[in-house]
């Protein structure tokens, strides 16, 4: 029975690109579903918000997201999801330890807790020494069947890993790239997705990121094996993401170049994505950076980091009482966060919208 549906399914594809008629939706492979019943716009049919709810996020400021926006609004809704890449240089434990830290603050100050942990095995973070073309396959997978785009954060190795990450993406590795299913931790048989959004199929290689960050990436971590390949390109940021965030400081052996310190240090566009950097005040520590747990915990804390303003190069003014190590840091990831997972809902709720005026 199954080859002779495989063998229908072939004819069909064969008359359709013998006739000359084909499009993107009825050339994609999906095997074992319907297209026009189980998958084309199956993402938006399946996004349940309250009316109500839809039209605040659509008329929340991305670049303004107060806690009150948080708790009222975007607590109702889901959340792009993260993927955090730890270092690899320290004992493995204690990099997975400071990225557990870090999503301990973001599901604190209101991130899902859903859309910051591995949903097959309940992990926080990956391995920087994860494959490039794995952890793209993965974030296509994850886009199709949530319909937002994932986000990236990178500290040392992770963040080189998460720059080769774009590269892989833009195509600079391979033209095709597969999907990663990450229930079975394999390779489809398909370098394409059916966009969410669209309907329409999308190859892996070519897909866009709205946001990725890298903290503490270059320096002696270079020198690693499995990052070779990043050499010259490291700090050229492709079109593959529309915003990228460079995160480098003072006096850091590991990953800074000479010591970090210089324009060396500083990211680029090669073509047309946002690329800030932002020089992070001496003393900060490129092992420890992402632990901030404890941020979240004083109130005092939380409205500082919910009101901060990027800026190249920040400074904290304010002294609190409770210790503030890695706050600008935070409080720098935190905003782009807030503004991406408000840009990306808006993205999925007017798509939604549009396919219901259109029928």
């Amino acid at each position: 029975m199954r080859r002779a549906v495989k063998l229908i399914i072939f004819f069909f594809l064969s008359m359709i690109l013998a006739g000359g008629c084909a499009t993107t939706e009825t050339k994609y492979p999906y095997q074992g579903l319907n297209y026009d019943k189980d998958v084309k716009f199956s993402v938006l049919k399946g996004l349940s918000l309250e009316p109500d709810i839809e039209e605040k996020i659509l008329a929340l400021d991305p670049e303004h997201i107060t806690e009150k926006d948080i708790k009222e609004v975007l607590s109702h809704a889901p959340a792009p999801r993260i993927i955090k890449i730890h270092g690899g240089v320290y004992p493995v434990r204690l990099m997975k330890a400071l990225m557990i830290s870090f999503s301990d603050f973001l599901t604190s100050m209101g991130y899902p807790d859903a859309s910051v942990r591995n949903p097959v095995d309940g992990t926080y973070s990956y391995s920087c020494y994860s494959g490039s073309e794995r952890l793209a396959g993965l974030i296509a997978w994850y886009y199709e069947r949530e319909g937002m785009r994932p986000m990236i954060v990178g500290h040392s190795q992770g963040g080189i890993q998460a720059v080769k990450i774009l590269y892989e993406l833009a195509g600079g590795f391979s033209s095709e790239l597969p999907v990663w299913n990450p229930v079975t931790d394999e390779k489809e048989e398909r370098t394409s997705i059916i966009d969410p959004l669209t309907g329409i199929a999308q190859p892996v290689a070519g897909m866009k990121l709205p946001y990725v960050t890298a903290v503490g990436a270059g320096g002696l971590t270079r020198l690693i094996f499995n990052q070779w390949s990043m050499n010259g390109r490291l700090r050229s940021i492709p079109d593959s993401v529309e915003e990228f965030t460079g995160f480098y400081m003072g006096m850091d052996v590991l990953g800074g170049d000479y010591l970090g310190f210089g324009p060396t240090n500083k990211f680029k566009a090669n073509g047309t994505a946002s690329v800030r950097n932002v020089k992070l005040p001496l003393g900060s520590h490129h092992v420890t950076i992402p632990d901030t747990r404890h941020l979240a915990a004083s109130q005092d804390m939380r409205d500082w980091i919910n009101n901060y303003i990027p800026s190249e190069e920040p400074v904290l003014t304010v002294k609190f009482e409770s210790p503030s190590q890695n706050i600008i840091w935070a409080a720098d990831v935190w905003h782009s966060i807030k503004k991406h997972w408000v840009l990306e809902l808006q993205r999925l709720i007017r798509a939604k919208q549009q396919l219901i005026v259109s029928g």
